[in-house]
């Protein structure tokens, strides 16, 4: 199955762990609810309504999401407007997501979704982060050492990050692999820290024998 580019918004909801946790369940029963042959059309659909009509319509956002409407007349508003336009298996899905009142979560679901079909599809995220932007001879280098690593399919994530210094940083879930200057930098700083301290209680040690004697 073709990967999808995730573009969606990371409002703090998104990073709310409860948040995860509830979207989850919707995401997962989304994709149960496709059956195996109909998982990339379920999520081309929500991936489609969560960017091309919330994100490019955020006074429709806002009204659907908003607590000054009551539930009813969100649900009302959804039945003539995206209803009519949608499968039936999305129509299921977007009333029980309004009755519940979790349509602020649109994005979060869409984005669990996609993790979980690349996940069932043999495919796991690789976080880069480097410096400098990388070489595609570097990303593919990464990207078979990955592969070869986590025995599946990575798909990579590429960020720039100046403060590194040099090198990357590579996140898989919470794993991270840290190889940046940055980080370099810090441990030789508590090694040297670590030495001298040493070198210190060595002297104090031979001081207090020699006062012994």
């Amino acid at each position: 199955m073709q990967s999808l580019d995730l573009r969606t918004r990371i409002p703090s909801v998104m990073e709310d762990p409860g948040a995860q946790s509830i979207a989850r369940v919707y995401s997962q029963a989304y994709l149960e609810s496709s059956g195996a042959d109909g998982v990339s059309a379920a999520l081309e659909e929500l991936g489609s309504f969560v960017h091309d009509v919330l994100g490019a319509n955020p006074d429709f956002d806002r009204m659907i999401r908003t607590r000054e409407l009551s539930i009813e007349a969100r649900l009302q508003l959804l039945e003539r407007v995206v209803v009519p336009r949608s499968s039936p298996l999305f129509a299921n899905f977007i009333r029980v997501v309004a009755h519940h009142d979790r349509l602020d979560l649109l994005p979060l679901i869409h984005d669990m979704a996609v993790r979980e079909a690349e996940r069932r599809d043999g495919q796991r995220r690789v976080q880069v982060t480097s410096a400098v932007e990388l070489s595609s001879q570097t990303l593919d280098a990464i990207r078979n050492m990955m592969a070869t690593a986590l025995s599946t399919q990575p798909i990579l994530e590429t960020r720039i990050d100046p403060s590194l210094l040099g090198g990357m940083a590579i996140r898989v879930g919470d794993t991270v692999y840290d190889g940046s200057l940055k980080t370099q930098m810090k441990q030789l700083r508590v090694r040297l820290r670590e030495r001298c301290l040493n070198e210190i209680q060595r002297g104090r040690d031979r001081f207090s024998h020699q006062d012994g004697n």
